[in-house]
Formats: structure tokens, sequence, C-alpha cells
């Protein structure tokens, strides 16, 4: 083989090698449009110095209903680093902003550990109509909660302003439907199932905290 010959073999060598290199980081960081979208513009996370992971969701939803145990055992597992949110949507429907105050308002009695998931189970499995005050304290009444302390934070002014601030984020992350993981302000998970939206949502935790080492700054979104 002349010299001409082997550089040019060694020339399309290196080539395919970067080829599957950079198919690989593809495969590892995810596909744009399939796997991912970026959030424009970036949006600031109430957690310095940790990854930001936030859950919109709303009880109103059967996806979130089915998504509901599956997210609270993966974020059981999250390391120290990462902090995990949730935010009900409204959607300028009543009964999803009524039980998006519902859901505020069992966090301030603090009802929400021990109602969080029975109230997926009472609306999709039981398909009670609990969509207003009256009928949400009642139900929090008959299965442990304290309705007087709900139906006080449900009309305090702590909660209108949690749920006016949960309607502010979902427009300015363009949420247009539930569930949607996004990570740190800057990525919306995306996937065919709620299996591979949770696989994204790891995929994309692991690319902050690679972009974050690379340019030697705390994984966040300042």
């Amino acid at each position: 083989m002349s010299i001409r010959n082997c550089a040019l073999t060694l020339a399309l060598w290196v080539l395919a090698s970067a080829g599957t290199v950079m198919s690989v980081a593809v495969h590892a960081q995810g596909v744009e449009g399939t796997d991912y979208r970026k959030i424009e513009p970036p949006q600031p996370t109430m957690s310095p110095g940790k990854i930001e992971v936030i859950e919109f969701f709303s009880y109103m939803c059967p996806h979130c209903s089915e998504f509901y145990p599956l997210v609270t055992t993966w974020a059981a597992k999250l390391p120290k680093n990462v902090v995990f949110r949730r935010v009900p949507v409204g959607f300028n429907r009543p009964p999803w902003i009524n039980l998006a105050r519902a859901y505020y308002a069992l966090q301030a009695s603090g009802d929400l550990d021990k109602l969080d998931g029975a109230l997926f189970r009472a609306i999709h499995e039981e398909h009670l109509q609990l969509f207003d005050e009256p009928s949400l304290a009642e139900w929090a009444a008959r299965n442990g909660g304290n309705a007087d302390r709900f139906a006080a934070a449900y009309t305090s002014f702590g909660v209108n302003n949690q749920t006016v601030q949960a309607d502010q984020l979902v427009e300015s992350y363009r949420i247009e439907a539930v569930p949607t993981m996004a990570v740190n302000g800057e990525y919306q998970a995306m996937g065919k199932n709620l299996a591979e939206i949770l696989a994204n949502t790891d995929r994309l935790i692991a690319q902050v905290q690679t972009e974050a080492r690379a340019a030697g700054t705390p994984a966040k979104h300042k």
C-alpha cells in the first residue's frame, strides 16, 4: 500500500471513529425534539446550587394518576444535589384550578403526604366529584384529614398566591400537557411513554451535571 493510500485510509478511519464518538454522545444526551426540548428562554429556579426538577401535573389528569406511583418511587431515590418540586396546573379550567388549590391547601394543612395519592384514587377510581371546596373538605375529613384546616387554607391568601404563581410557571415554561417534567429551568423531558419520560429526565439531570462541571460552576440556572 502506498503512503498516500495509507494516509487516506487513516483519515477515513479517524472520520469514522469521530462519527462513532459523536453518535454515542448524541445517544447519551438524547435527541432534541424526540427525547427533550429546550425551554426558551431558560427559567430561573428556586434551588441555588442544586438541580431542580419540576413535575407539572393535575389531579384531574388520568396520566398523572398513572404517573404518580412511578414518579414518587423515582423521586425517593434522587441524589442530594437534585431538588424535586411539583406544580399543579389549572389550564383555565375551573375544576383543575380548584384541585390546584386543593394541592396547596393539603400542603398547608399538613395532610398532603396522607391524602396525595388518595385524591388521585378518589377521582379516577372511585369517580368522586371533588371539584369544589366543600366537597374536598368533606372528603378530606372522611379520609383522616382536618376539614377546618383545609377549608381555612383553601381560601387563604397564601394558597391563592401559590396558585397564581403556578399558573405563571405554566405559562413561562410553555406547558401544554401533563404530566411534564422540566429539568433545571432549561429542558423538558419527552418520551413515548411515562417510563421514557423518567429515563430522559435522568439523562437530562446527568447532562446538566456534566455541563456544570465543564463550566466549573454549580449545577444551577442563574
